[in-house]
């Protein structure tokens, strides 16, 4: 569905009537900034036939922006460009991060915004755009700059609660606490890969934003906006891949420690085992009540074979203390 449409002229916000009459006046009109923002939810193939017919987009990069799921990447066709980006969302409750999807389509007097799933709604970043006029009047490519400003600022945030459950599970693991499994490790290792994907593609494309020899930004003041952007960017991909080793070896170590575990436990239970069989073998052997073993004629036999049973199993207990079996 439209979830909003606008004009914005000289960096202020105007009604939208009719969308080809509104983008006929503005590519008439006086001021060379001034431009239509369409921002489109989940849209049905007839409500984005409806913008297409007007705006004229590119029929490769409508096939994309229909389909969804795309890599994250900037395109350009003819004097448009094209984005994906993909958004991010922490779930506090299951430390999850769900993943969605937004497109902008950047053209001569129009932008487009077209956006998948929950994850980060761009509301927010039109209302805080609307309140800095100075950048508006910069023109569509502004919008460009603040959707994907708010984007990969919602990483840095995503990056540090990956980080501080993180540092639990692997003091958790080296604290040598029973309550800490592989599954939480690999679960969280899945979510680092979900960012990965997000994130590690997004590199080259905004790099070419605010390369000057490759950039389709006209103005340097903007490059450099996008440049600083890419920082943000490339700073998380640089915790990310620590992330993603870290965990590697944090459940390394954890199964290293589940192989000692078991190995002391089996040890204990031979060493119990062991104590338990030299009674068993003596009581064995005086339980076939032969008539010419002296000790069942003898009065104190019965005493002395239990006295001689606890002295094995004491001595063999001390043996295996020593070894630190027990």
């Amino acid at each position: 569905m439209i979830v909003d449409q606008a004009i914005y002229r000289d960096g202020i916000r105007e009604p939208c009537g009719d969308l080809s009459d509104a983008l006929e006046a503005l590519r008439t009109g006086q001021d060379p900034h001034a431009f239509l923002w369409i921002g489109l939810k989940d849209p049905t193939d007839s409500e984005f036939d409806l913008v297409n017919d007007e705006l004229k987009l590119h029929p490769l990069a409508v096939e994309d922006a229909v389909k969804g799921n795309q890599r994250p990447k900037v395109e350009l066709y003819d004097n448009t460009i094209f984005v994906v980006l993909k958004t991010l969302r922490y779930l506090e409750a299951t430390s999850d991060v769900e993943t969605g999807e937004v497109m902008l389509f950047v053209g001569d007097r129009f932008v487009v915004t077209v956006r998948y799933g929950d994850a980060s709604p761009l509301a927010s970043v039109r209302q805080r755009l609307e309140g800095m006029p100075q950048q508006l009047r910069h023109g569509e490519i502004s919008v460009l700059h603040a959707v994907m400003d708010a984007i990969v600022d919602n990483y840095v945030a995503i990056d540090a609660e990956l980080q501080n459950d993180l540092e639990e599970i692997e003091a958790a693991v080296f604290s040598g606490a029973r309550d800490t499994d592989s599954g939480q490790i690999y679960r969280l290792k899945r979510e680092v890969l979900e960012f990965r994907r997000a994130a590690n593609p997004l590199a080259a494309p905004l790099s070419m934003l605010h390369d000057g020899s490759r950039s389709p930004v006209n103005v340097k003041e903007m490059r450099l906006l996008f440049r600083d952007v890419a920082d943000h960017l490339l700073r998380v991909i640089d915790h990310v891949e620590s992330y993603d080793r870290l965990l590697t070896d944090v459940l390394n170590a954890h199964l290293a420690q589940i192989s000692v575990q078991q190995n002391s436990d089996m040890r204990k239970i031979s060493a119990w085992v062991a104590i338990a069989a030299v009674p068993t073998m003596i009581a064995g052997i005086y339980g076939m009540n032969f008539d010419n073993m002296p000790e069942l004629r003898w009065a104190y036999g019965y005493h002395v074979v239990l006295g001689v049973m606890a002295l094995a199993c004491l001595s063999l207990y001390r043996a295996f203390r020593r070894s630190d079996w027990l």
